[in-house]
């Protein structure tokens, strides 16, 4: 039995920044072969993205472990060739360029479907493939903007999330989709490959409805609303710090009365329960944050866990790192990378009985594995020299 989910699997990755490389990481970490197809030059303009030492980024350090990565001149006759060679073995090809881009390189779904009717073919966009936006630029603020994100971080002011969250959230869909493909084919008989076709804002869109959209969903008369959570989620100033909290059933809100001593709240006709708490959810939280500033951190939070009621002190950078639920879980590793040195990163999040999920291979250097992956498709060591020489690979 394989150690490994996914071994046997082979990705083309055409895919640089976030939405795809995470995607296509995911299932690297769970055994997939995935090869990073990049362009003479930069490459993945990731690689440029974050702290850096001996050129390498963070960003591309993290999100591209277990690959591997070869350079093809695509504008090349003889570099198709060669990617023609390549996706005769593949099982899945992930690219998120802007809509068309590949159709000019000759590399669009319908124009390898007759070639490889056993691929699963990903295009990720920022729209869509048609539509007003289609052929703009696109980064995860202007998805945040469209999609609502920004809209309900605050209602009054709206915000960005200071986090790449409508790539990352893309990522997830993303590898949700070409595991189900997989899984589909395999059923098949590995006959029946399939386009899949996902936008940042869809996927954007479909991660924040549920909750951030709460009143939005419900259509026509008699709706009881309900506040935002940008009106229920806050930071509260301690003495000497901040904390987070959240009662929702009267148990919870019991006990918070309890830890800040403030017990005659407890049966206030305006508090008393959950309807009521966010009717006045207003002039609610000017009373708790005023408690709240009376005492310390450490106090506080070890009232507040005595009682149940859900709450966590704001961990600065550092602290995450030192947390001891983080440290007990041993959710962050350490890794030395042959060129970047010593570094950190979460581990793969999902524990598997009876599979290793581990780095296997350490991100790689700009077409470091060119010359390998050729001589896997049985190009013998002269025609691959010519090839470098040519300036067709590198």
């Amino acid at each position: 039995m394989s150690n490994t989910l996914f071994e046997g699997i082979r990705i083309i990755d055409f895919s640089s920044v976030v939405s795809g490389p995470m995607a296509t990481q995911i299932l690297a970490d769970q055994g997939a072969d995935v090869i990073k197809v990049e362009s003479p030059g930069v490459g993945d303009i990731s690689r440029l993205i974050g702290a850096n030492r001996n050129g390498f980024s963070s960003m591309f350090t993290v999100l591209n472990r277990n690959k591997r990565s070869v350079v093809i001149n695509l504008k090349s006759k003889k570099g198709l060739a060669i990617l023609d060679n390549l996706l005769a073995t593949a099982d899945v090809l992930v690219q998120n360029f802007r809509p068309g881009v590949m159709e000019k390189l000759e590399l669009g779904k319908s124009q390898l479907r007759k070639r490889f009717p056993s691929l699963i073919y990903v295009s990720i966009s920022g729209f869509g493939e048609s539509g007003p936006y289609s052929g703009r630029r696109v980064y995860d603020p202007v998805i945040q903007a469209i999609s609502g994100y920004a809209s309900v971080q605050n209602i009054n002011e709206p915000d960005l999330v200071k986090n790449l969250i409508c790539d990352k959230t893309t990522a997830l869909t993303c590898a949700q989709a070409i595991s189900a493909a997989l899984f589909a084919r395999e059923k098949d008989n590995k006959k029946s490959g399939t386009n899949i076709d996902l936008s940042m804002l869809d996927a954007g869109l479909a991660f924040l409805w549920p909750d951030g959209m709460m009143n939005d969903t419900l259509l026509g008369d008699g709706i009881t609303p309900m506040p935002p959570l940008s009106d229920i989620y806050q930071i509260n100033e301690t003495k000497d710090g901040h904390i987070t909290y959240i009662v929702v059933s009267d148990a919870e809100w019991s006990g918070l009365c309890n830890a800040l001593e403030i017990d005659h709240l407890t049966f206030d006709p305006k508090f008393v329960d959950i309807v009521n708490r966010l009717k006045n959810i207003s002039e609610l939280k000017k009373i708790l944050r005023l408690e709240m500033s009376k005492w310390s951190t450490k106090d506080i939070c070890e009232r507040l866990d005595k009682e149940d009621v859900p709450f966590a002190k704001i961990n600065t950078i550092k602290e995450v790192i030192e947390d001891p639920q983080i440290k007990q879980n041993g959710a962050i590793v350490e890794h030395s990378h042959p060129i970047a040195g010593k570094l950190q990163f979460p581990k793969h999040p999902v524990h598997f009985e009876n599979k290793t999920l581990e780095v296997r291979l350490h991100a790689p250097d700009l077409g470091q594995h060119t010359a390998e992956v050729l001589q896997e498709l049985n190009f013998c060591k002269s025609d691959v020299d010519d090839l470098f020489k040519e300036g067709v690979v590198n």
